[in-house]
């Protein structure tokens, strides 16, 4: 079987660190899906706009290997507990697809790129490539009361994000919302507890450093990369 890839998600995470867990935690997140050449042909989208949701399947390109394990070792138990592939969302595994859920907030025919859809809330890597999209179904693709598993073991609540005026002033305007969302769902790995640990998250073009103390989310430096 021999998968084409139709496109590429631009986002504001060029490394995978920070990057929500799940998506749709972050709706403030932008992203865009810009496609191949050979699939820029407007009828393949006719109807879309009808949707409010879509589903991407994408490769988690960043991870392929020759090998496969049947266990892994899931961030949100600890890193020390394996459970089945088959059980967890890990990129490790014997086909290399991600799947999201994101807001489609609309479509651009007339970019440089050609057809353009504009989403929210992906929890994707900038570049990453996609092999399909199709549409979100709410009456069939919705099942919030059903059983979670471990995945539902996660921190709770939300972390206070501390972020200095004369920092907050390096960050340009209309990504502010979106960074401050995704520091306070927590960067960290699960497992990490190390108040005086300083880390960097990459976005946007930023490098931003913070440290984490209890629920008090502290950033330590905003710098340019570019």
């Amino acid at each position: 079987m021999e998968l084409q890839v139709i496109g590429h998600v631009r986002s504001d995470f060029p490394e995978k660190f920070g990057i929500p867990r799940q998506s749709g935690l972050v709706p403030e997140l932008k992203s865009r899906i810009v496609f191949e050449p050979e699939y820029r042909v407007p009828e393949a989208f006719r109807g879309l706009e009808g949707y409010s949701r879509i589903w991407i399947i994408w490769q988690f390109s960043e991870t392929v290997r020759e090998n496969w394990s049947p266990t892994v070792r899931p961030p949100r138990l600890g890193g020390n507990r394996r459970v089945g592939v088959f059980a967890s969302r890990s990129p490790f595994r014997p086909n290399p697809i991600g799947l999201s859920s994101v807001a489609l907030d609309r479509i651009e025919t007339d970019a440089p790129d050609g057809i353009v859809l504009h989403i929210s809330g992906a929890d994707i890597m900038d570049g990453t490539p996609v092999l399909d999209i199709k549409p979100y179904l709410p009456y069939a693709d919705a099942y919030p009361d059903e059983r979670g598993g471990f995945a539902l073991q996660r921190r709770e609540g939300i972390l206070r994000v501390e972020l200095p005026e004369r920092l907050l002033a390096a960050i340009p305007e209309e990504k502010r919302e979106a960074l401050t969302a995704v520091l306070a769902q927590d960067p960290r790995p699960a497992y990490h507890e190390e108040p005086e640990r300083v880390y960097t998250m990459s976005f946007a073009g930023l490098e931003v450093s913070f440290t984490v103390d209890g629920e008090r989310l502290a950033v330590h430096s905003v710098e340019c990369k570019v």
